[in-house]
This record gives C-alpha cells, sequence and structure tokens, in this order.
C-alpha cells in the first residue's frame, strides 16, 4: 500500500481506549454507529486469556465520520468508564529480533558465590 493509501486510511482509523473490560463488539458498534458507517470494529483481547484488554480500534468509511466520532465521544462514558478517543496511529513495523536484549547472564560460572566448604 503507498503511504498516501495508508495515510488516508489511518484517518478513518480510531483508537478507542479506558473501555471496561465487559464491553463487546456489538456494543462499541451500537455506541459508535451513530456517527457513521463503521467498515470494522477490533476488540483487542489477550491471547492467553481471550479477555477484553479495554482498547478497540474501530474503522469508518470516512475521514469525516471518523472525526465526527472523535468531536462526539470526548468525555463520553461506557459503563462509567471515559473512553478515550483518538485517530490510531501506523503500526510501527517490528523488528526480527527477540524481546530479551541487553547483557545476558546464565549463571555460569558460580564457584565465587559458595563459601569454602571443604
Amino acid at each position: 500500500m503507498s503511504d498516501d493509501r495508508q495515510e488516508e486510511e489511518n484517518k478513518k482509523k480510531l483508537f478507542v481506549g479506558n473501555l471496561p473490560f465487559t464491553a463487546t463488539q456489538e456494543e462499541l458498534q451500537e455506541v459508535f454507529s451513530k456517527f457513521g458507517e463503521i467498515t470494522n470494529v477490533n476488540l483487542i483481547t489477550d491471547r492467553m486469556s481471550g479477555r477484553p484488554k479495554g482498547f478497540a480500534f474501530i474503522e469508518y468509511s470516512s475521514e469525516e465520520e471518523a472525526q465526527a466520532a472523535i468531536d462526539g465521544m470526548a468525555g463520553q462514558k461506557i459503563s462509567d468508564r471515559e473512553v478515550i478517543v483518538n485517530l490510531a496511529r501506523p503500526r510501527q513495523p517490528r523488528s526480527d529480533r527477540g524481546g530479551f536484549g541487553g547483557q545476558r547472564n546464565y549463571g555460569g560460572n558460580r564457584s565465587d558465590n559458595r563459601s569454602n566448604r571443604y
């Protein structure tokens, strides 16, 4: 996808945070559909437990609808939690490296940790 097209798509996609952990995709669809045509609702869940993490991405069919949702949901609550609604930031490319960088100490030579017992 070209950079221009990617940027255009990003203006239609919203980050919705501070959601109650009981929120469902259907509930989000219902609440946010009053601002325009929603093309996608992605409620983020924990991979291990399957429980919602408290945030979602909602995509509209136009930039104007997305902006209307940002403006319309400012200060609004869902189940007593004030939600945060912003344009979604573009996803950063992942590196292929693992997440355990830095100094590694595998406990190799432990003789200096032992008292002289003999």
